[in-house]
């Protein structure tokens, strides 16, 4: 058994991977704040698993303290864990970056799940992910990575300005077509704002490729722009995948299985 980690900037999603039985369906999430309480979260779901894992896998972007935090507590726990990078090719995916190695490891695994969720001929595919921060990639017909956007997702853009503003709260509620209090009005401009990402990367996919793209989601913040995309992109396929990162992770490791 190979444990799968994706480390986010807020929260550690945590899943499995063996050889036989496949990827574990369900994830278990830690959150990195507080942080010395990492060891003992992590020792206890370590405990839950029904084999002893042999080897940690995994994509980190929170940063050189938490990744060299996780590899001492995996070598207590006898496990040595790897980090999948970004490359210029893997596996079916080519990666477009001008730098490939510049491409955030949660987004190269992604991608390399999503294009696992797709082995056929399939039109270009958008993956919009919702976390702390909001990706918007694309991957051509030829799974080829097209580049994509990032941009605050959709809690930060309600805490940017919070924070930085003197008179605007930490605003919470549904969207409205023509919003009549300050609450409404920030809710509405952080979905309008994720949703208009969205369609520039899929309206700008349809004319290049000359075919609507699927458009795939994911990401804690999901709920909170769906009625949004959902209302204004009603022509668009929609197709939620729940953890593309762990599902491209466990790729690698059934592409390298004896």
């Amino acid at each position: 058994m190979i444990v799968l980690l994706d480390v986010g900037n807020s929260r550690i999603k945590l899943g499995w991977y063996h050889p036989s039985l496949g990827r574990e369906t369900s994830v278990h999430a830690i959150a990195l704040d507080p942080l010395a309480q990492l060891p003992e979260l992590l020792h206890k779901w370590l405990a839950k698993l029904p084999l002893q894992p042999i080897e940690a896998f995994g994509v980190n972007v929170a940063g050189i303290e938490v990744a060299e935090l996780l590899e001492n507590e995996f070598q207590t726990a006898g496990c040595k864990l790897l980090w999948n990078t970004p490359v210029a090719a893997q596996l079916d995916v080519h990666n477009g970056y001008d730098q490939p190695e510049q491409l955030g490891a949660d987004r190269w695994a992604a991608l390399l799940g999503l294009a696992g969720h797709f082995p056929d001929a399939h039109p270009p595919l958008v993956l919009a992910t919702f976390g702390t921060a909001t990706t918007v990639d694309t991957l051509s017909p030829t799974n080829h990575f097209e580049g994509g956007l990032i941009l605050p997702g959709p809690a930060l853009m309600r805490q940017s300005l919070a924070k930085g503003t003197a008179n605007l709260p930490f605003a919470s509620g549904t969207g409205s077509d023509y919003p009549t209090h300050t609450q409404q009005a920030i809710s509405t401009g952080v979905v309008a704002a994720q949703m208009g990402a969205v369609w520039r990367q899929c309206e700008i996919a349809r004319k290049h490729f000359g075919i609507a793209p699927i458009l795939c989601v994911s990401g804690g913040g999901w709920l909170e722009v769906e009625p949004e995309i959902r209302s204004m992109m009603a022509a668009t396929e929609i197709q939620v995948i729940p953890n593309p990162v762990l599902d491209g992770l466990a790729r690698v490791l059934q592409a390298h299985a004896p």
